[in-house]
């Protein structure tokens, strides 16, 4: 016994002390990326500016307060040290301004890319009726959804996560459907959210829920007259999700969120709260400083955005070239998106949700909305307290279920068909239940 104890207490010291280093590692580390980043401040100041003649609206939230009402607090309070020292340094970014003036409008930026996937959206010219990306399945045989077996096709919208794309949808689970049974019963919908994948990326967007939600609506639930409906979503898709489920109670049949980013929100900071449990400012593990680089630092973010998203024509044909098969659609995914529309939607949606998602889920409690709750047991990305609060804030409505070994994409990535198989058994237990009620 006094052994053991030795032991276990010379392995907490270990821990103890790895744990003091890579604190001190990562105070130093942030503090260097401090001051790059807002180097980088004054520098995108200026070359901006001399491009795109760019207005006071398109300035970065370095030197913006936050004066819209949806702006999440955590794009505005971020904390750099260095910020206030170089932000006089901008002032004089004005002398160089491109004497076309004005803003930069809907279009892309000198730093966006320009192929044909990545500006579809505005081949037509730039317009007001924006309309997302979209992929349908119909039963087959079938020129118009009518009626099957006297009742008509359940509708099921597909909301993906950051930095994905209705892909992520379409290559699990839509394939996996079973032939007799699903392919005639549900009409899915995935779409490619608001500044992803082919979707339109505007610039004069701050990438609200309110705005995605909106598209949705428009591109989808209005055309098709959609009188209820199936939610599935992945991540940050979790959060719209949930909105719009709230908005769409009466009409909703069902809500699954695949690793739902929820922290209650009993602090006046919600945002920052939940800014600092996905993104912590710390060098271990390296998903976790990948994932703080990108949601603390606007400029570095562009950065990585302006080396990998604008050239990633390019780092696809490398790994091409390397693997000698297809790149995976996860990868391709990944770099689908402007700085623009990422930096905004990990802000105003997945961090800015955290104010408003206790109203909304309590509206679904209320409305006794059926939820369905999956996260994999190693999930470095969203916390597995995420789905526990969830259930404690929904009750018996919500069902979690947590799959052993599986991290934030591999709990559909891989096990496709279980999956699929999940999703189809639960949608029938809602319409046999609400057949027996």
């Amino acid at each position: 016994m006094p052994k053991f104890s030795a032991n276990l207490v010379g392995k907490r010291g270990v821990i103890r002390a790895a744990d003091f280093i890579i604190t001190v590692l990562s105070f130093i580390v942030f503090l260097a990326l401090d001051f790059l980043d807002a180097l980088l401040c004054v520098l995108y100041r200026f070359i901006d500016d001399f491009l795109e003649g760019s207005s006071a609206a398109s300035s970065c939230y370095c030197s913006r307060g936050g004066e819209e009402s949806e702006v999440s607090e955590t794009l505005c309070r971020r904390k750099n040290v260095f910020r206030g020292m170089l932000g006089g340094f901008t002032h004089f970014a004005g002398i160089f301004k491109n004497a076309r003036g004005g803003g930069r409008g809907r279009g892309n930026r000198w730093s966006d890319c320009g192929c044909e996937s990545c500006v579809s959206w505005m081949k037509n010219g730039v317009t007001d009726d924006l309309r997302l990306h979209f992929v349908v399945t119909q039963p087959p045989n079938k020129d118009k959804l009518e009626d099957v077996d006297g009742k008509g096709a359940e509708n099921v919208i597909f909301l993906h996560g950051f930095m994905a794309s209705s892909s992520f949808w379409t290559q699990t689970v839509f394939p996996y459907l079973s032939e007799e049974d699903s392919r005639q019963k549900y009409r899915l919908f995935a779409v490619d959210l608001l500044g992803f994948g082919k979707s339109p990326k505007p610039m004069d967007c701050l990438y609200t829920i309110r705005d995605h939600i909106e598209m949705i609506e428009k591109t989808v639930i209005v055309p098709f007259e959609m009188k209820s409906f199936h939610l599935v979503a992945h991540s940050m898709g979790c959060v719209i999700a949930v909105a719009l489920a709230a908005k769409y109670s009466k009409s909703l049949k069902s809500i699954t969120l695949i690793a739902p980013p929820y922290f209650p929100s009993s602090r006046e900071d919600a945002s920052l709260a939940a800014l600092e449990k996905l993104a912590a400012r710390r060098v271990w593990p390296p998903l976790l400083f990948g994932s703080a680089f990108m949601s603390w630092y606007e400029h570095l973010g562009r950065c990585v955005c302006f080396l990998f998203c604008r050239n990633h024509r390019t780092w696809e044909r490398i790994l091409k070239l390397i693997t000698r098969r297809d790149v995976h659609f996860v990868v391709v995914d990944m770099t689908r998106h402007t700085h623009h529309s990422a930096w905004h939607s990990m802000h105003n949606v997945i961090c800015g949700g955290a104010k408003v998602m206790d109203k909304y889920l309590e509206t679904l409690r209320i409305c006794g909305v059926k939820m369905n709750v999956i996260q994999g047991s190693k999930d470095q990305v969203v916390p597995l307290e995420c789905s526990r609060n969830m259930k404690m804030q929904v009750g018996d409505n919500a069902e979690v279920k947590v799959i052993a070994n599986a991290d934030h994409t591999s709990v559909v990535v891989g096990r496709e068909e279980e999956f699929t198989r999940d999703l189809e058994q639960f949608w029938a237990s809602i319409t046999t239940s609400s057949d027996v009620a």
